[in-house]
């Protein structure tokens, strides 16, 4: 459930800094840096620990190991609380602490590795899937990728556009979900289609079953024309 968990380094990595961070405060420390696999670790396990470092937030989770350390015969550790630092530099819509979500919601529109090189792909066109939930920014980024010479393929145009008379899923769905669908010019009334399905897992599955297949056809030829087009 972290904020953006595609974009936290690799434990190797956290841990090569974190030990250059330790040689930094004090070279003659003597420390044992360990994986997490759940949220305990060693803290409830380890006869030998006799402090742990917490903040405002997390001494919560310190009572939480003490409870645990309790329960299997140890002492109870004595919870340091340290003040979380600051970020001058945070935005607002960031944390005010210095905190790794904020620092990773700066990397967006980083390139992290360069495009891997596949022999069994064309070198064009170079097709790049834009997905995201409502308000996500979608249409702001196809924006800016066509002003950047980009050929922009809506899905959801092409979704409308399948239901038209004459598009491909016009008469499959129409013989599907019945002549009440349509208004009086023939043309299918979304709406009324909607109340049919949704809330209606198989009618639902019926109706997609018809239509993402035709938008996905008329997804490849709008692709097939950009590479025309250069």
């Amino acid at each position: 459930d972290k904020v953006l968990p595609e974009l936290i380094e690799p434990y190797e990595l956290r841990a090569a800094k974190l030990r250059e961070f330790l040689e930094d405060v004090k070279p003659s420390l003597c420390y044992d840096i360990v994986p997490l696999a759940d949220p305990f670790g060693p803290s409830i396990t380890d006869p030998d620990l006799q402090c742990l470092v917490v903040s405002e937030e997390t001494r919560r989770g310190g009572e939480a190991v003490n409870r645990k350390r309790l329960e299997n015969g140890l002492p109870e550790l004595a919870l340091h609380e340290i003040q979380l630092m600051k970020d001058p530099d945070h935005s607002q819509n960031e944390e005010e602490k210095i905190s790794s979500s904020s620092l990773r919601q700066r990397l967006l529109g980083t390139l992290l590795q360069p495009p891997r090189q596949d022999p069994a792909l064309p070198l064009r066109p170079y097709v790049i899937g834009l997905t995201g939930g409502t308000g996500s920014g979608k249409t702001s980024i196809a924006r800016l990728l066509g002003h950047l010479g980009a050929f922009v393929i809506d899905a959801d145009k092409l979704g409308h556009a399948v239901y038209v008379p004459g598009g491909p899923a016009y008469e499959p769905v129409v013989a599907a979900f019945g002549a009440e669908i349509l208004n009086k010019d023939g043309t299918i009334n979304r709406k009324v289609l909607g109340a049919k399905v949704f809330g209606n897992q198989e009618r639902l599955k019926s109706l997609t079953d018809i239509v993402w297949p035709e938008i996905a056809q008329m997804a490849k030829k709008r692709v097939r024309e950009a590479d025309a087009q250069g």
